[in-house]
This record gives structure tokens, sequence and C-alpha cells, in this order.
């Protein structure tokens, strides 16, 4: 088994998998030195602990997840013996490329005979990311402005920021919510003329809960009291005291 093209393949078909992630490598790197140690024989009989100190895992359900992941992917086959006395057994798949994606042969008139350069890596993943690009159609242009919704006009157009809602909408949304439209409208010129911050600072997130936050301190926003709170300029007293009467 010639191992320089069998982790040759290896990085060609990690390159292309968007399954795998730097554990999953380190993980395949350390039991490839377990068989490199064991002259290429299959299966090897492994133990988590070994595994998990020489691909730098630190954790046993990441160790299990990508491990049962690799057998999965079929980049191995994962036999565990779920006994702490008996090793787990692994059986690793050989991959080889041809002599013609491995191998570049060079004839220079200064050198004799033949000699074999291995093909740097990264115009393997060109040639592949050229391909796909190659195959990919490409998307004719449009006029984003005569197709634009008149109805998403003005909202904010960064996806991750809030989506600033139409008269229409929060009119709406008021209605379901047993209010009004005047107060929708109240609710709408405030935030609009602050620029949707809640207190002035943070930028609003969800406008549905900031409206459900208006609708609970309504009385509030509108100035209004309840009719049993007494005014804090008047007296406690009853509208029809006599003030002939002694205190």
């Amino acid at each position: 088994m010639n191992y320089i093209r069998h982790l040759t393949a290896f990085f060609e078909r990690v390159a292309i998998d968007q399954r795998l992630n730097p554990t999953h490598i380190s993980l395949y790197m350390a039991l490839f030195q377990i068989w490199n140690i064991n002259r290429f024989i299959n299966p090897i009989s492994i133990s988590r602990s070994e595994m998990m100190r020489l691909s730098k895992i630190y954790s046993n359900a990441t160790y299990h997840k990508c491990i049962r992941e690799l057998h999965e992917y079929s980049y191995l086959q994962y036999l565990p013996s779920y006994n702490p006395f008996k090793g787990s057994l692994i059986y690793l798949f050989i991959f080889e490329t041809s002599d013609e994606q491995v191998v570049n042969r060079k004839h220079t008139k200064n050198q004799k005979g033949t000699k074999e350069a291995l093909v740097p890596y990264i115009n393997n993943t060109n040639i592949l990311n050229n391909k796909t690009d190659t195959n990919q159609t490409t998307p004719t242009p449009t006029n984003s402005k005569n197709k634009q919704d008149k109805k998403t006009a003005g909202r904010a157009q960064n996806s991750k920021e809030m989506l600033i809602p139409l008269p229409e909408e929060v009119h709406e949304y008021f209605v379901s919510q047993n209010s009004t439209k005047i107060e929708a409208e109240k609710f709408f010129n405030y935030y609009s003329s602050n620029g949707w911050k809640i207190g002035g600072k943070a930028k609003m997130k969800n406008w549905q809960a900031a409206a459900r936050n208006w609708l609970l301190n309504a009385s509030r926003f509108n100035g209004n009291k309840p009719s049993n709170q007494p005014n804090p300029k008047q007296l406690h007293t009853k509208s029809d005291k006599g003030y002939n009467e002694p205190l």
C-alpha cells in the first residue's frame, strides 16, 4: 500500500466533502498513524484514551460522534467492543489515485533519466472548483428595481437586522390584539421618529414584541390613569365635602 497515494486520495475526498470538520481529520490522521505502525494490517485494535490523546480530542461525546460519522461516511469501518478491557476494531479503507492524478512526469535535457514529481495539491483543488463552476448555470441578470415589490420599499436591507414594518402591517397586528388603528399609528410614528430603537439606543429586534409591550403600557404612553387613582395635586377628599365642617 502506497501511503503517499493513500493520503493524497484521502485529502482529495476531504476537499469536496462538506460534512467533515477539522476534528474528523485529526481523528483520522491519528488512526492512520496507528495503522502505519501496524504496517497497514486490517483490522487494528485501538483504545479510546489513546486515540483521544493523539487526535487532541478532549470530549468523549465528540470522539464517539466523529468516529461514528467517519464510519457512516465510508472512511473506515468501526467495530466497538463495549468492553473496557478489550480494544475496539478499526478497518481502514485504502484510497489510492491513479498514476496520472498523483505523478507528474517531467523530462529535462539537463537531467538523466526520468524524475517523478508530485502534483501540487492546490492544482487539483482548483481543477475541481473550475469543473464545479462550469457545471453550474450562470444566472441571468435581472433589473431588481423593476421587480421590487412596493410593499417592501423602505425595509432594512441587512438580513441580520429587523425588517421595518409597514403601517398596514402594524394596523393589522394591533387590530388582531383587540386594539385600534389610532394606537397602531401612535406606535408606528413613535418608533419611526427614533429609528426603531428601544430606549433610543438599542436596535429593535422584534417589533411585534415591542407592540405587545406598548399595549401593556398603553395607559402610560397615552397619559391616561385609572379612574380610581387620585391626582397627586389634589386633596384626598370627596367632591361634596363641606369646608365648614371641622377636620
